[in-house]
């Protein structure tokens, strides 16, 4: 078969100056992607003046090795700053394809402890930045009929993690913008699909220990690359990457219990019934529980 390529794909990537964003450009751009590498430059937990530094230097190890990149550094967390960004691209290539959110920053601490000032800019960047981001991109794509978009979801928000009730609900705040995006694009031939990815960067090496050598933030890229290629028709899902292992994740509904006349009675006696994952099934869309439920109001 032949290699996976991005030749006349124009690709934006946000917090691409370095960790896994960077990684993510350099691989689409070693395939032919012209890519706009976003990065404010701040420290991992936002604070700080943002520096043109990070995002011009993986911009010219682009160009040097041969690719194509311009670099942005416009702030994802303001509907300015994301109008900003898709017009850096426009600017430069007249085009969106591909958006990739990856920008995030970390301000953990355990929730009796959360404050507004940890959890207002933690939303800012990783939700409403993915929202700023692709809402002006999205424009683009329904225009042209075409375009990918993936965002950086985590275990930490689709599985849990303490100290990071703020970072949690951001990730999979991410994951139900995924789902929503992917049920409006169908007819415009938009995929949208989530990573939730475990790599080694600035903002995990200290959380991962000594596990973080086998953690390569590359070996994420593959699948990343794969979810924004044309050829990939997969929409509203979720990847967990780690270390070159690539799995799905999915949410998934039992049979659960039915009862036209419930009661709190009900729900106790028959919980373990209700809970039981035998037969589950994994809707992808709100019409495929409906029906479900439709099919025990039929029996």
């Amino acid at each position: 078969m032949a290699d996976i390529g991005f030749d006349n794909k124009v690709a934006i990537i946000t917090g691409a100056g370095g960790g896994l964003g960077r990684e993510h450009a350099l691989l689409l751009a070693s395939r032919g992607a012209q890519i706009v590498i976003n990065d404010l430059g701040g420290t991992v937990d936002g604070s700080g003046e943002g520096t043109e530094g990070p995002a011009h230097t993986t911009a010219k190890e682009i160009n040097d090795l041969g690719g194509v990149a311009v670099a942005d550094t416009n702030s994802v967390a303001t509907p300015e700053g994301g109008e900003a960004i898709v017009a850096t691209a426009v600017d430069a290539f007249g085009k969106v394809d591909i958006v990739i959110n990856n920008a995030g920053i970390l301000r953990d601490k355990a929730f009796h402890n959360m404050t507004p000032d940890l959890l207002e800019p933690v939303l800012d960047v990783h939700l409403k930045g993915a929202f700023y981001v692709t809402r002006p991109a999205w424009k683009i794509m329904r225009e042209q009929n075409y375009g990918r978009v993936i965002n950086t979801a985590s275990n930490a928000g689709i599985l849990g993690n303490f100290g990071q009730t703020n970072y949690g609900a951001a990730k999979m705040g991410l994951v139900g913008l995924t789902r929503v995006l992917a049920v409006e694009g169908a007819r415009n031939n938009i995929r949208a699909n989530a990573i939730a990815p475990i790599a080694r960067t600035r903002m995990t090496e200290e959380l991962l220990g000594p596990l973080a050598e086998q953690l390569d933030p590359s070996l994420v890229s593959p699948l990343v690359a794969w979810l924004a290629h044309e050829d990939c028709d997969v929409s509203g899902e979720i990847y967990s990457a780690a270390g070159g292992r690539i799995a799905r994740m999915f949410i998934g509904l039992t049979h659960g219990y039915y009862n036209p006349e419930l009661t709190v009675e009900d729900v106790r006696d028959h919980w373990g019934e209700i809970r039981d994952e035998e037969g589950y099934i994994t809707p992808a869309s709100l019409s495929d529980e409906l029906q479900q439920v439709l099919a025990h109001f039929k029996a």
